[in-house]
């Protein structure tokens, strides 16, 4: 896919982060971009930063998905591009004793659940909703858009506490090649990132001792990932016409420890 400014894009989680690099990127080769995101504030800025447009979206919240496609597209147009970087992460374990009570206790279920929500079943909301706008356009060179998803490392190789996280993250990249498949008849090509330790917001109030830590438990470069680096395969999975439904790690070779 040639990127210009005849091609638009949206992204969640795009008021920052992963999301944002990718808009940054995306928007440097004239794309119009659209930003779903919570933090209005944030979002407001970079898209005027960018010239795009800001929507307010719960990708768990179907009205505020249809709300923000709806938006995005009457601003710049049907998307041709799909960046999906919305998501979020707890750290509990499946089963465990209380500390202060000494009592056994579970995963509180409506915990696991709001994490598939967000993590997996968002995506797959976007994907779908985004999907169907993208059959209304015309194939440019047999394509008509293509869509990147964020899974993580944790859903190959997840640590303790990690149990929801890994299993929504594990779900982006069970739906990947399925979700390429129903839709290459039409010229959608659907790819997945697997990112390891990144220096995003998630990481911002970690003291620098701590980042420096995790930075060395990379094989190499022994450091965080940078949001830029993310931002640059994601748009080449849009470049490359012939990258379609795979999963790919980006994390200098790392492999997680159980803890």
């Amino acid at each position: 896919m040639e990127l210009n400014s005849n091609v638009s894009a949206v992204i969640t989680g795009g008021a920052s982060g992963l999301g944002a690099a990718t808009a940054r990127k995306l928007a440097s080769h004239g794309v119009k971009v659209a930003l779903f995101d919570l933090n209005a504030e944030k979002g407001e800025a970079l898209a005027k930063e960018l010239g795009g447009v800001f929507c307010n979206v719960n990708v768990t919240d179907e009205a505020s998905v249809d709300a923000g496609f709806a938006k995005s597209r009457a601003a710049i147009g049907q998307e041709r591009i799909l960046i999906n970087c919305a998501g979020t992460g707890n750290a509990i374990k499946t089963a465990s004793r209380n500390k202060e009570t000494g009592l056994p206790e579970h995963f509180p279920l409506d915990k696991f659940n709001l994490i598939i929500q967000i993590n997996l079943v968002g995506t797959f909301r976007c994907i779908a909703k985004s999907a169907a706008g993208m059959l209304t356009l015309d194939p440019i060179d047999g394509e008509r858009g293509a869509i990147v998803n964020t899974a993580s490392v944790a859903a190959e190789d997840g640590q303790i506490g990690q149990a929801a996280y890994s299993a929504s993250k594990g779900g982006v990249v069970g739906m990947t090649l399925p979700i390429a498949r129903d839709l290459s008849r039409d010229g959608i090509r659907v790819n997945t990132i697997l990112p390891g330790i990144f220096n995003t917001p998630l990481l911002a109030a970690a003291p620098e001792p701590v980042k420096a830590a995790l930075g060395a438990q990379v094989p190499f470069p022994p450091r965080l990932g940078l949001p830029e680096e993310y931002a640059s395969l994601a748009v080449e999975m849009c470049r490359n016409g012939y990258f379609n439904g795979e999963d790919v790690r980006l994390d200098g070779a790392i492999r997680m420890a159980p803890r």
